[in-house]
């Protein structure tokens, strides 16, 4: 395979069998980059369009209408929560540079999409399902990666820093982002794995798979590279359609939780049913149960007090001081899902809180007026809640009720 760079955005792929493959790499909030994938179509004149983007996505930019269809208890009860989080986070980064540069987040995929039909050229969506991806890095990272992957998300979802657009382009050049990626995988490496490494090869054989002989993939420039390498494999191994979607198929699957943190995640219950069994033992039947009493207490106040700050409704506070105990002792229920679902049930959100998510969700107080961010606040809190009442409040009170 030949590799000719036409510019620091452009790669022109020519393969052994004369097949040709254009690669433009965006910046997904620059205008310059919807001009360029314009450009590049009328040029090259392709017989067949990649865009990075899942059937999700494209919906989702495609059809107003797509959050008014969010259904919140069936978010908390599939535990989707963290999904609809990053997603919504990493869109208001990107709705933010766009808003600073005069270009939606994926204006230019978009663009591309547009022109395929009015051209009448075929095109597909060649990037893994978001929720797959953003849950294998979910599961494959450590609790401390998980809190530190969270705090990334929100905090850019915060963040008040300006961009300019001369800036912007800088980001197009590889080494830039290389760079910036080197630093990902040095903090979170299974997150990187994740969100680049295996999309760079999920994305690379869905385009080398797709229709067509002449072909423009409008991708993400940071995956550049790595679609580059992953195609001269495939080119080098002379991989068959079957042998690259068995391929695929091996990372295009959300894991189950390891065994190990499945072990983990009871042996909270575990230890603490052993341990008023010990009271029971050493101490007295009477004794014993005071002792689970009084953690069932400080589990239940942890919970409410956190529902409380956080604005829930007062029968919130109630279902928080009720399940925070039952919680624990299940790791497959949880009180922030509870909260959680009682929250949107009893202040259901309007369209125009779906509408609003992606703008809300950068301003902290907006998180107690928006009626979906605000579940979601709860749900992060209360179970926050839970974990202070039995490792911090249950010492204390048990001190206190034993003196």
């Amino acid at each position: 395979m030949e590799v000719i760079k036409i510019s620091d955005t452009i790669h022109r792929l020519n393969f052994n069998n004369g097949d040709v493959i254009t690669l433009v790499g965006t910046a997904h909030v620059s205008h310059n980059s919807v001009d360029e994938v314009k450009s590049v179509i009328e040029e090259v004149k392709p017989d067949h369009i990649c865009l990075e983007l899942d059937k999700g996505r494209f919906e989702s930019k495609t059809k107003r209408n797509s959050y008014a269809n969010m259904n919140l208890r069936k978010i908390f009860k599939e535990g989707k929560t963290f999904l609809l989080l990053a997603n919504t986070a990493l869109a208001s980064f990107q709705k933010k540079l766009g808003n600073q540069t005069g270009s939606a987040p994926g204006d230019e995929l978009l663009s591309a999409g547009r022109i395929a039909k009015e051209k009448n050229i075929p095109f597909s969506l060649c990037d893994r399902d978001i929720s797959i991806t953003f849950k294998r890095a979910w599961r494959k990272s450590t609790l401390w990666q998980k809190a530190k992957l969270l705090s990334t998300l929100l905090s850019a979802a915060f963040s008040k820093e300006e961009i300019s657009e001369e800036e912007l382009e800088k980001l197009k050049s590889s080494d830039t982002l290389n760079e910036m990626l080197s630093s990902m995988a040095k903090e979170l490496p299974n997150v990187k794995k994740v969100l680049i490494d295996e999309r760079d090869e999920y994305l690379a054989k869905s385009i080398y798979m797709s229709e067509g002989h002449n072909k423009v993939a409008v991708i993400g420039a940071g995956h550049t590279q790595g679609i580059i390498k992953t195609l001269e494999k495939c080119e080098e191994t002379d991989s068959t359609k079957e042998e690259l979607t068995e391929q695929l198929g091996k990372i295009n699957y959300a894991p189950d939780s390891a065994k190990l943190k499945k072990i983990i995640s009871w042996s909270i219950p575990v230890l603490l049913v052993l341990f008023i069994a010990l009271s029971c033992f050493f101490y007295g039947f009477t004794n014993g149960m005071k002792t689970f009493l009084v953690w069932a207490l400080s589990d239940a106040v942890g919970a409410a007090v956190m529902a409380i700050l956080s604005l829930g409704h007062p029968f919130s506070w109630i279902v928080a001081a009720l399940t925070a105990p039952i919680s624990v002792m299940s790791p497959v229920l949880g009180v922030g899902m509870f909260v959680g679902i009682t929250e949107s049930e009893i202040r259901k959100p309007k369209v125009e809180d779906f509408e609003n998510l992606v703008e809300d969700i950068s301003v902290f107080k907006k998180w107690f007026s928006n009626k979906v961010l605000h579940p979601l606040l709860l749900f992060i809190t209360t179970s926050i809640g839970s974990m202070i009442g039995t490792l911090v409040l249950f010492p204390v009170f048990r001190i206190v009720f034993f003196h």
